[in-house]
């Protein structure tokens, strides 16, 4: 499949190294603002063609597929032009900023005969199946943890009063749409969709959230998400019920879980074999479900509910995407 990319920062270098031994990835072109910056992408990455305009791109017909890794704030409007195009989007997380822009999304795919998929890279990890059976032997669950505590290395900037992206509220970043994404995932792929939530978030001086909490109720549990982008944890997601407990490490792309029954109170560690370049299964996947659409729906539905999970801790913690006073 011949791909397009835009956008150019680490995550697209991190896709481009996962990409070599995917078969069935082409780079036949690169986007960028900057002409200079795009000549030079496809020159470092191979691409036939580069681009300074969406609209010359979107009309490529050698472009079967465009990877979106833009500001959040573009995600909407970039990956609406491509599927009105025909192209089948790929778009990195999260894949719009609400759930009404998912359902748009889907429906112009529809339309289009294209297909838009989230990259969420924990949706395609082949260990997940196996963590689903390993929770069947501590069921029932009574609790869960998902903390994704990191510091961002654009933080010190911000100290130094140099707001780069990830800290700009017009971006539709901050810790929830970064990061918390993955803890919120992870909930709902897991456990399903909570019953209520209750979103809190500690916010820097005019500036979007930087650390937040989101408590989900279940019929029988509760679940709870922390996250950060001001401080680092390497805490693993604990899973606790009456017959045992695990624990998947490192969080939020664990590559192993451990798994101690109440009874024996022994621990077995299972090896998931996650590839350190895993964004390889979301690249497979989605080149799979291109020919296969109706292979999608079940991880466009998950977007969706995670998505309106967010919106509705948006209104409750208050993150608005705006300048704070």
């Amino acid at each position: 499949m011949r791909f397009a990319i835009i956008g150019s920062n680490f995550i697209v270098q991190r896709l481009m190294a996962a990409a070599k031994p995917c078969e069935g990835f082409t780079l036949q072109a690169v986007y960028s603002r900057d002409p200079l910056r795009a000549q030079e992408n496809a020159l470092a990455w191979g691409a036939a063609s580069a681009y300074h305009q969406l609209d010359a791109l979107a009309a490529d017909p050698l472009v079967e597929a465009v990877y979106i890794a833009s500001p959040n704030a573009c995600h909407f409007e970039q990956a609406a032009l491509m599927l009105r195009a025909g192209k089948h989007v790929l778009c990195e997380k999260p894949a719009v900023p609400s759930a009404d822009e998912w359902e748009t999304l889907l429906g112009l795919a529809g339309d289009s005969r294209a297909l838009v998929l989230e990259a969420m890279r924990p949706a395609f990890l082949p260990g997940v199946p196996v963590i689903r059976d390993a929770l069947k032997q501590i069921e029932p669950l009574r609790f869960a943890q998902f903390p994704y505590c990191q510091y961002s290395s654009r933080y010190d900037r911000f100290k130094a009063g140099v707001v780069e992206n990830a800290f700009n509220p017009a971006l539709c970043n901050g810790a929830l749409m970064d990061i918390g994404v993955y803890c919120i995932h992870w909930m709902v792929a897991l456990l399903g969709v909570p019953m209520q939530t209750q979103g809190s978030a500690v916010f820097l001086p005019h500036a979007i959230d930087a650390v937040g909490s989101v408590t989900g109720l279940y019929p029988s549990m509760v679940a709870q998400c922390v996250y950060s982008k001001i401080h680092a944890s390497d805490a693993p997601c604990r899973l606790e019920g009456e017959g045992g407990t695990v624990e998947l490490t490192p969080f939020p792309i664990p590559n192993r879980f451990r798994i101690t029954p109440r009874n024996t109170g022994l621990t077995q560690e299972i090896d998931l074999g996650t590839t350190e370049q895993d964004m390889v299964y979301e690249l497979e996947a989605f080149i799979r479900m291109a020919s296969h659409p109706q292979m999608a729906a079940a991880y466009q539905r998950q977007t969706l509910e995670v998505l309106r999970v967010m919106d509705a801790v948006r209104g409750q913690a208050g993150i608005d995407f705006r300048a704070r006073d």
